[in-house]
């Protein structure tokens, strides 16, 4: 019991060193998003709400702009519940759009604009959306995306009244929509309640203290599930939201920008936060800091020592489990006195109203120390899965009906501890984690055997200097001609990013067991060589363009790099990508911006722009 007791000490300090902490009441929970987040409007209307590099809004700006959308979509759609998609940069408009949305009655479809247009497709089509929310910056991209089929919406020229549109939602009625991967090859719908996210937003409130004093750090993207608890954390409670764009500025900046705005709450992937502190060149302290959440993905022991060494002693370490459908289940909370028995961090112990059960194949409960897979019974959960009833009968158990609470099957692997600790062992099936995207290891092998050069294929997660990295093993159609690279291309235009494998191992059969079924441990590793590609190999030049190809090698694991290899066709990825334009840029005394790297993908025109 000392590791319980250890953690409601950590969790009492979280709460003490937070002075303008006040708890989120549960009747608030039988609301809607947009009454609390009035409430705090109302409250707070010259507080700042939402900070960018390009724009500040007040609570009082950002609920006028929200209802100047909300009117613009009742006079467009009328006030019949309907999903409205959002198309945005990561930026203050696209939080004045959610919340409009919400405050015209109807759920919101958020669309990441990385996303290749074939995954966009595929979302509006499956959601039913008749009307696409944008800002002028991806005005084109969405006109071109809605064709004749569904109406656009510029939020940067509406203009209505910003008085409240006076719709008011039940708790039960739908707020989101997510789409994540599916094993079809299709994405699929995963839906939530105002109740649902305003629970998870009360978790968060009084698991951490936040009241109006924070400042939140958002780098999720808000088609990411992860996204709610940072926005809303901020936004229901009086606090303040700072969005930072990595794809677009990169990790090195990111620290400035932590300092600069006292930030309190950073939440993160572990990926992300490994490679945000790789990128660090000592020194740095964060004495705003008081809280830092990893989830999405294993938190590893050498993250918790990445902490210790870069954070105060005031700040503390949460490692959270959760999942779209579940949100948060179970936390751990660490500080600097914490010590990691072994390798992994542990998944916690309880939230509120959310029991966890560990279930054997019939879906009897396990007693603790039994491997089984992780079940969450709560009635704050999501709603079913869009439009797939059949998908809704495979994960929540048969014998639930409508009743509440309900049953949900995660698909994971896991282990109570007598004193109800719980281990995250890893995933039951073959769906994978790859920096924090839950991804299905069928859908990406149904994309690689519809190319014509693939004859089988397999994908799976390896590890690589410490991250997971997605691994395609491939038998070739036409052995002599495969082109790994145009391969990756290929994928590219159809897929989101982090579904897109990084590396391609080339096998002349895949491995069978004796039954006949694969036998993934028999793939071998990927080789740390210079992958196959349609380039000819040329070593460096010059000393530029030699410690440049220093650089990728050790940070793409890669033992020889060409001068005119691209980053991408070597398995290069925009988290990569902030940590060689920072090391570039560290060891030639320039400031180069995180775009360089896509507009000069190779070691040559790099050291071109360097010198």
């Amino acid at each position: 019991m000392f590791l319980a007791a250890q953690q409601l000490s950590i969790r009492a300090k979280c709460l003490a060193a937070s002075p303008s902490f006040v708890p989120f009441p549960a009747g608030a929970v039988e609301q809607s998003v947009p009454q609390r987040f009035v409430e705090q409007a109302r409250r707070y209307p010259e507080r700042l709400a939402v900070r960018t590099r390009a724009a500040a809004l007040t609570y009082g700006q950002l609920d006028a702009m929200a209802n100047r959308i909300a009117h613009a979509i009742l006079k467009a759609r009328g006030p019949e519940p309907e999903p409205i998609g959002l198309m945005f940069g990561h930026g203050a408009s696209v939080i004045a759009a959610m919340l409009g949305v919400l405050k015209a009655g109807k759920l919101y479809v958020p669309l990441d604009p990385s996303y290749p247009r074939q995954r966009h497709e595929q979302t509006l089509a499956d959601s039913g959306t008749a009307l696409l929310l944008t800002e002028t910056r991806h005005l084109a991209g969405a006109r071109e995306l809605a064709r004749d089929a569904l109406g656009v919406m510029n939020v940067d020229t509406i203009d209505a009244p910003g008085t409240s549109p006076g719709v008011c939602s039940g708790s039960r009625s739908l707020a989101v929509v997510f789409y994540t991967s599916g094993s079809t090859g299709q994405p699929k719908g995963v839906m939530h309640q105002h109740r649902s996210v305003l629970h998870e937003t009360m978790h968060y409130t009084n698991s951490g203290g936040f009241g109006v004093d924070d400042r939140f750090l958002l780098v999720s993207s808000v088609a990411f599930g992860d996204s709610i608890r940072t926005i809303y954390g901020a936004l229901l409670n009086g606090a303040s939201l700072y969005p930072f764009d990595v794809r677009s500025e990169g990790l090195a900046p990111l620290a400035d920008w932590l300092r600069e705005h006292a930030i309190t709450i950073y939440r993160s992937v572990p990926t992300t936060f490994r490679h945000f502190v790789a990128s660090l060149k000592g020194g740095e302290d964060f004495p705003a800091m008081r809280l830092i959440y990893l989830g999405g993905e294993t938190v590893q022991k050498t993250d918790v020592e990445l902490y210790k060494r870069h954070f105060p002693r005031h700040c503390i370490l949460v490692n959270r489990l959760g999942t779209t459908e579940a949100f948060t289940f179970r936390t751990y909370f660490v500080d600097h006195d914490t010590s990691i028995d072994g390798e992994v961090v542990p998944a916690g112990y309880a939230v509120a109203d959310k029991d966890v059960l560990v279930l054997d194949e019939d879906g009897t409960p396990l007693e603790p120390g039994a491997v089984g897979e992780i079940a969450v019974r709560s009635r704050y959960m999501f709603a079913g899965r869009w439009r797939r009833q059949d998908l809704n009968s495979a994960a929540l158990l048969a014998d639930t009906g409508d009743s509440e609470p309900k049953t949900y099957r995660t698909g994971d692997l896991g282990r109570l501890q007598p004193d109800g600790c719980l281990e995250h062992l890893g995933r039951k099936d073959f769906q994978l984690k790859i920096r924090g995207h839950r991804i299905e290891a069928a859908d990406v092998e149904a994309a690689l055997l519809a190319d014509d050069t693939v004859s089988e294929a397999v994908a799976m997660a390896r590890r690589r200097r410490g991250d997971d990295i997605l691994v395609a093993y491939i038998v070739p159609a036409h052995a002599p001609s495969f082109d790994a690279a145009a391969l990756r291309r290929r994928l590219a235009s159809q897929l989101p990013a982090s579904m897109v494998p990084s590396a391609y191992v080339v096998v002349n059969a895949l491995p069978l067991l004796p039954n006949g079924k694969l036998d993934r441990r028999g793939l071998p590793e990927p080789p740390a060589t210079r992958p196959a590609l349609d380039v000819p190999f040329l070593p460096p030049r010059n000393d530029v363009e030699a410690a440049i190809a220093r650089i990728w090698s050790d940070l793409l694991d890669i033992d020889t790099i060409g001068v005119h290899d691209e980053f991408l066709d070597l398995g290069g990825d925009s988290l990569t990508a902030a940590r060689v334009i920072a090391r570039v840029s560290d060891r030639f005394a320039v400031n180069l911006p995180l775009r360089l790297l896509w507009e000069a993908p190779t070691v040559a025109r790099m050291a071109e722009i360097v010198q």
